[in-house]
């Protein structure tokens, strides 16, 4: 098995931010209605100038791409300013899971990236 879906699977098995978030300040719910990935994001940003996310979780039920996505999203954004979370896109998605999408598998990558910048997006 290579080292790349090593990885995914590492994620799905074991999903890092899985859970609720006490205290969230946006939260954001996604559905891909063709396969039935749902994917709840709960968001505690550091107000200011520049918010921040200070903390995130994410709850819901998918395929491995799709919790892999949303475990390794959930790392990545913590700690970065809302403005950035909001630049992030499919290729940043593909990076992280260390492997282009097959057209099939893209919607489910980006479900929680899409849930990810509803949630924030108000907060700019």
């Amino acid at each position: 098995m290579d080292l790349y879906r090593e990885n995914i699977l590492d994620h799905y098995k074991h999903p890092r931010n899985f859970g609720h978030l006490e205290g969230a300040f946006v939260t954001s719910e996604e559905i891909n209605v063709s396969c039935g990935d749902r994917i709840a994001i709960e968001v505690r940003l550091r107000r200011g100038k520049t918010p921040v996310i200070e903390e995130i979780r994410f709850n819901g039920e998918g395929c491995a791409i799709n919790q892999a996505s949303a475990s390794m999203l959930t790392e990545k954004v913590t700690g970065m300013k809302v403005a950035d979370v909001l630049n992030l896109t499919l290729t940043d998605v593909e990076a992280l899971l260390g492997t282009r999408l097959t057209p099939s598998r893209v919607k489910c990558a980006l479900l929680p990236l899409e849930a990810i910048h509803k949630a924030v997006q108000s907060v700019r």
